[in-house]
């Protein structure tokens, strides 16, 4: 799977940067006075701030970071130069490739995509966009605000036929879909979720999952150096947990035969399991 990826282009800060980041940056970011840095990112109207703010690790602060287009001093900084937007960036072209290959290795056509904890599907409209084969997705999410917007860029796509949103809880899943499901996409979800309910989510994906089929999920690091400043600042609290961490979780749910491939700032894992 690593020959899948060889070609994609991802954000790498230089070696001075990263040194900066490392010996100033970070420390004053994670070491200053809560505070005052919420009253600076609410002074300079940060739409990061405030998107997490209101919903912490949201799919607005996603699509933020995402696009990196920003009209705010405070913004560009922290989308553009944080290595934890970088990192998602990372993860987003990681995963919509890998599902992308998945997709055209399917040997059910068209291919059906089940999203887990979707938010508007931006990483599966990519991978759609980048197959060569015809396939359709089911994305789940609690969030409504979330599918408008993913309605608005799926149609802005072409790809409006090919999607289909669900909203509800994705431990029900196995109960409304009786469609067959030919690969999971599972990323950017695990890491606001406990051990158990991670598991507890696999298990029901993989009821309706033929063997062999693909689920995509990744682990996360605090290679970031942030997660002082993300918690303290932006009330964004997630769960780390080692590529080896991730997997025994769900190996308890049904899967195995595991590849790891890691973005280059060594954030994000993405892991491709196989349902035994």
């Amino acid at each position: 799977m690593e020959s899948w990826v060889s070609d994609v282009v991802f954000e790498k800060p230089s070696r001075l940067r990263r040194l900066v980041k490392a010996a100033l940056i970070n420390p004053l970011a994670n070491y200053m006075p809560a505070g005052l840095l919420r009253g600076m990112l609410r002074l300079t109207k940060s739409e990061l701030a405030a998107a997490n703010w209101a919903d912490p690790g949201g799919w607005r602060s996603m699509v933020i970071s995402y696009n990196g287009h920003c009209s705010q001093i405070a913004d560009k900084i922290l989308v553009n130069a944080g290595a934890m937007p970088m990192a998602l960036r990372n993860r987003r072209r990681l995963g919509a490739r890998l599902l992308a290959r998945l997709i055209d290795q399917s040997t059910h056509q068209p291919a059906h995509v089940l999203c887990l904890g979707a938010g508007p599907g931006q990483i599966i409209l990519d991978a759609l966009l980048q197959s060569n084969c015809q396939a359709h997705a089911t994305l789940v999410d609690l969030s409504t605000d979330a599918f408008e917007y993913g309605r608005a860029l799926a149609e802005s796509c072409g790809m409006a036929d090919r999607m289909r949103y669900i909203q509800g809880d994705v431990r029900d899943v196995a109960k409304t879909l009786t469609e067959r499901v030919d690969v999971v996409k599972m990323l950017g979800i695990c890491e606001y979720l406990g051990d158990q309910q991670v598991t507890d989510i696999a298990r029901c994906a993989a009821t309706i999952m033929p063997a062999g089929t693909a689920m995509v999920f990744n682990s996360l690091s605090r290679a970031h150096g942030n997660d002082r400043f993300l918690r303290r600042v932006f009330g964004l609290h997630m769960t780390y947990r080692s590529p080896d961490q991730i997997r025994e979780l769900m190996a308890a749910a049904g899967f195995g035969q595991f590849v790891t491939i890691p973005e280059p700032l060594g954030v994000y894992h993405v892991i491709v399991g196989r349902r035994l």
